[in-house]
């Protein structure tokens, strides 16, 4: 039989391979928030980095509250489809993994 704390580091070690490889694919993808209908749409990656903004030609001409009020909804949009999928690939990340209440693994 297997030394128990042997098999538990090489469970831990493989963890930490899978963690270190999901942060980066997470870091690549392009997550897609919307405000307004898809008035107003922002892309932003993994690490919630903005990488584009479009804007209805219609909310040029339209008052610039407005158009900042979707701006920022937008955002947060994307924002929280970031922390989603974040918590989705964690969870199948940790699988069969017991761990403490309140751990979080990094990222």
């Amino acid at each position: 039989m297997k030394n128990p704390l042997a098999s538990l580091m090489q469970q831990a070690q493989q963890m930490q391979e899978n963690i270190k490889k999901a942060q980066e694919e997470f870091a690549a993808e392009e997550i897609h928030g919307e405000s307004g209908a898809g008035l107003v749409k922002v892309v932003m990656n993994g690490k919630r980095e903005a990488l584009k903004v479009s804007i209805d030609d219609s909310l040029v001409k339209e008052d610039r509250d407005m158009l900042e009020d979707l701006v920022a909804a937008a955002f947060n949009d994307a924002v929280r489809k970031v922390a989603k999928l974040k918590k989705e690939k964690m969870s199948d990340l940790a699988g069969g993994l017991e761990l403490p209440a309140g751990l979080k693994l990094p990222f």
